[in-house]
């Protein structure tokens, strides 16, 4: 058995059901041995919202289902009458499965976002920002330093007057 990924244009925001249903109708028919894995590619987002962090998923791939699949007849035209399902990627309504490589990348990348949530927000150098958690939480201050890697950042807190240089995390400060 050889099975590829292959990646299934879906209607954006029912990729959930569009996968759910993919596994139901292949256990109803008979199939679910053609079909090894049925994917969203999403990601754990931590951001703030009133002061409070909030977790929330992100989708890699908006309106994208990815199959691990054996391509036969019974299984290309179980998913292409799925309902909200436009079709594969592919040219001419043949499917292309995507390299082992690409599939591995998206893989690590989600295994990633499970084990280490991304903060949702992005800080340029010189942005104002106020600080909302910790001993200095309703400080205002300016991004010195931003440090991608680890979601830390270096801000300037006036304290007695004085610009002050504060390492915080990113959950920790907000816009202003």
């Amino acid at each position: 058995m050889t099975t590829r990924w292959y990646a299934v244009h879906a209607y954006s925001n029912f990729e959930n059901k569009v996968a759910d249903s993919i596994k139901e109708q292949a256990t109803a028919k008979g199939l679910s041995e053609l079909f090894e894995q049925v994917l969203v590619p999403t990601e754990e987002v931590v951001e703030m919202r009133r002061g409070r962090k909030v977790t929330s998923e992100r989708r890699f791939f908006p309106g994208y289902v990815l199959v691990k699949m054996e391509m036969t007849d019974e299984a290309y035209h179980l998913i292409k009458n799925t309902p909200k399902v436009t079709g594969f990627l592919g040219s001419d309504n043949k499917p292309i499965p995507i390299t082992e490589a690409e599939a591995t990348r998206i893989l690590h990348q989600v295994q990633e976002g499970v084990e280490r949530p991304r903060p949702s927000i992005s800080f340029e150098i010189g942005e104002q920002v106020r600080v909302a958690d910790g001993p200095f939480a309703s400080f205002n201050g300016l991004v010195e330093e931003v440090d991608e890697e680890r979601s830390r950042l270096k801000v300037a807190v006036s304290i007695f007057g004085r610009p002050t240089p504060v390492e915080l995390e990113f959950g920790q400060v907000e816009k202003v």
